[in-house]
């Protein structure tokens, strides 16, 4: 059986075992996740962005959990926990975690200063700032970690089957058991075109969500050149000297 025979075999559409059960499994898990990680990076990363204080914290925790390896890490949870849901989604936070606290916290600190100290003069207390004017304006930035995030997350799941439980991965794990080798490459394209799915539709909601204004600047900014980079300028022109010889 070739992998579209596999995709159009009635079986695989229905039951227990079917797609439309694996996809929403897979979303289960990737949702609960990602809600877990928002409340944990989104307010230390607007907090440390508000306050300017421990930025270099926030980098070094974030390149921290990103160097850990998931699977591992997943393994090493089940062998002192035990086999249930809490290894999977602190294996799948550590993966979350990092690009929605970078996002976070460089969206709330590039915020330009002169807003925020219009804000302040206005009247408003540093919540109202944080609340009503840095974190509105990090928009952009805030939820492209937020997609980065859940692309990750969404292809990590998978590893959920390993300990037993449901998703995509599924047949990832089913199939190498059993040598059914078309059934694995089934489970990555439906991993794959979940993401994208689930990408385009974060791509939406970012650009609806994201006042004009906003999503002007963003496109216009560009990172700061190095002086060093840059191609030498072409010499101005000399100017002619006006003749002062018959001025008194």
């Amino acid at each position: 059986m070739n992998i579209i025979g596999w995709f159009t075999d009635p079986a695989h559409w229905s039951g227990p075992d079917g797609i439309p059960v694996r996809v929403l499994e897979q979303l289960y898990y990737s949702a609960l996740a990602l809600v877990l990680a928002v409340v944990i990076a989104v307010p230390i990363g607007a907090l440390v962005g508000h306050t300017g204080r421990g930025g270099f914290l926030i980098v070094g925790l974030a390149n921290w959990l990103r160097s850990l390896p998931d699977f591992g890490l997943l393994i090493l949870l089940v062998l002192l926990a035990g086999v249930h849901l809490i290894p999977v989604m602190v294996a799948l936070l550590v993966l979350a975690i990092p690009p929605l606290l970078a996002g976070t916290y460089a969206g709330v600190s590039n915020v330009d200063s002169a807003v925020v100290d219009a804000a302040r003069g206005v009247g408003m207390r540093e919540r109202e700032v944080l609340l009503q004017v840095e974190l509105p304006n990090s928009l952009p930035l805030l939820l492209g970690g937020l997609r980065a995030a859940t692309l990750q997350v969404i292809a990590t799941t998978a590893i959920a089957a390993y300990v037993g439980y449901g998703g995509l991965g599924r047949y990832l794990i089913d199939g190498l058991h059993r040598h059914i080798y078309v059934e694995m490459a089934a489970g990555a394209v439906l991993v794959a075109v979940l993401a994208l799915v689930v990408e385009g539709v974060l791509a939406a909601v970012q650009h609806a969500v994201v006042s004009p204004g906003l999503r002007a600047v963003s496109t216009r900014t560009r990172p700061p050149t190095d002086p060093k980079n840059e191609p030498p300028r072409a010499a101005a022109p000399d100017r002619p000297t006006p003749d002062m010889a018959g001025v008194t």
